[in-house]
């Protein structure tokens, strides 16, 4: 059996919950390993530009500018003083068995260890709308990760549709850098955001902050709309048919559309290394089941928005929270974990406040019709799946085997919650009666070349 002091532990993911995980072991005189997909540890929340980028922090974070840069500062340090073995550039591949694999700049690689700290974060929530997969249409992730990272507007008239926080902050964000923008289309209701304020009054200031934002953004912005389609030619979108609250007609031309739910976990690894799911009717998504400390089974945790969607600030602590179970598990000392489970606890009744306030729009997707394309990586169709349906019944792996639906690139990524929806629906079942998609690995695409060397 390894000694406490000498076992080995792995964090993936240099987001908030990976940074603050990584620190909290530093502390106790562990040297994680840290591996992350950037270039930079940060995260998205907190993504880095490129080396000579001019604007500063205050233009690049707003009112996070503090907490991004305290958090770079730290990692920073901590690479610098050889306190982690830090691993840039590198995707996870696949988990087994106390080894995982990660393909890295020099190609892939073996690692091993004894406990493994999950920190992999969110992404973005799609919906599909008759039009969406034409090029100029994206998620409202990767606008905010063009502005961040390159100073660019993904447009020059630009339609942002969907619901929830990142859609009024990455309008606010885009319109600060003189980005033109038609329509801001919020799919939720004045009423339906009402309702959630009560308990997002959990966090007041973070409230008023989006209520300024709110502001800025004027005429632009409009609630309850339901979403037809995406006019487009050979080069992307030209307008976006749109109904207001009234259901009155629109289209709002444009050159470019970003679109997004607010957010999804990023569970694949979770999933690979042998996590259990529940289905969160809040969140509308199926997520990881751990304790209250990230604490999945013995030598494995999960922290920040792979776990639960709850945003930077609780995914430090999350990452604090995880990395304190695990030295517990070793046998070492570790802090009192009270005072951070009850500011958890706020903000988690805070963000379930959210998921009320900007829902999922579940009746929206069922309703699409059978040319909408579904998947985008494979092209299959709301009709192809729904006929799949009739085949095969109600369960996601069988139609995903009849249909292809989840067998692309992103492995369902972006499609697998809207087509349980479309099960659902023709199977006239509950969402979560579908089931979930299960992980295959490799979890990211890899280059034929890292197998033909092994052979």
């Amino acid at each position: 059996m390894t000694a406490p002091g000498a076992e080995k532990v792995v964090i993936v993911g240099a987001g908030p919950a990976g940074i603050r995980a990584a620190e909290r072991l530093v502390q106790a005189g562990i040297r994680p390993i840290v591996i992350d997909e950037g270039i930079k540890a940060g995260g998205q929340i907190y993504r880095r530009p490129p080396q000579g980028f001019a604007r500063r922090p205050e233009q690049l974070y707003g009112s996070e500018a503090r907490k991004a840069v305290a958090l770079h500062t730290v990692f920073d340090r901590m690479v610098a003083a050889g306190q982690i073995d830090y691993h840039p550039q590198s995707s996870v591949l696949t988990i087994a068995g106390h080894f995982l694999q990660a393909l890295t700049p020099t190609g892939r690689r073996d690692f091993t260890y004894d406990r493994l700290i999950l920190a992999t974060g969110a992404m973005d929530r799609l919906a599909p709308i008759p039009g969406w997969q034409a090029p100029g249409v994206y998620s409202l992730g990767a606008a905010q990760i063009a502005l961040k990272a390159q100073g660019v507007a993904l447009g020059s008239r630009i339609v942002l549709a969907g619901s929830g926080p990142l859609l009024t902050l990455v309008a606010t964000q885009l319109l600060k850098a003189g980005a033109k923008i038609a329509a801001i289309l919020d799919t939720s209701s004045i009423r339906d955001q009402a309702a959630g304020l009560p308990g997002m009054l959990a966090r007041p200031g973070m409230v008023l902050r989006g209520l300024l934002m709110r502001a800025k953004l004027g005429r632009l912005y409009h609630a309850g709309v339901t979403l037809d389609r995406i006019e487009t030619d050979e080069r992307g979108p030209v307008g976006l048919c749109w109904r207001d609250a009234r259901g009155r007609a629109h289209i709002t031309a444009c050159d470019m559309v970003g679109l997004g739910w607010h957010l999804r976990a990023e569970t694949q690894l979770a999933g690979l290394a042998g996590c259990m799911f529940d289905y969160d009717e809040s969140w509308s998504q199926w997520l990881p089941r751990t304790d209250r400390m990230g604490r999945v089974a013995e030598g494995l945790y999960l922290a920040g928005d792979g776990l639960r969607i709850l945003g930077a600030d609780a995914a430090e602590v999350a990452g604090r929270l995880a990395a304190t179970a695990c030295l517990a598990d070793m046998g070492l000392s570790s802090p009192d974990a009270t005072s951070d489970l009850r500011r958890l606890g706020r903000y988690e009744r805070f963000a379930r406040a959210i998921a009320r306030a900007f829902p999922w729009p579940g009746e929206m997707v069922r309703a699409v019709p059978d040319e909408t394309v579904v998947c985008r990586c494979e092209g299959v169709t709301a009709g192809q799946l729904r006929e799949s349906v009739v085949y095969g019944g109600g369960e996601a792996n069988r139609v995903k085997s009849l249909a292809r639906v989840g067998m692309g690139r992103c492995q369902g990524r972006y499609c697998q919650l809207a087509g349980a929806e479309l099960i659902a629906e023709k199977a006239r079942i509950n969402v979560c009666d579908a089931g979930r998609l299960r992980e295959q690995a490799p979890a990211r695409p890899l280059p034929i070349g890292e197998w033909v060397r092994d052979a």
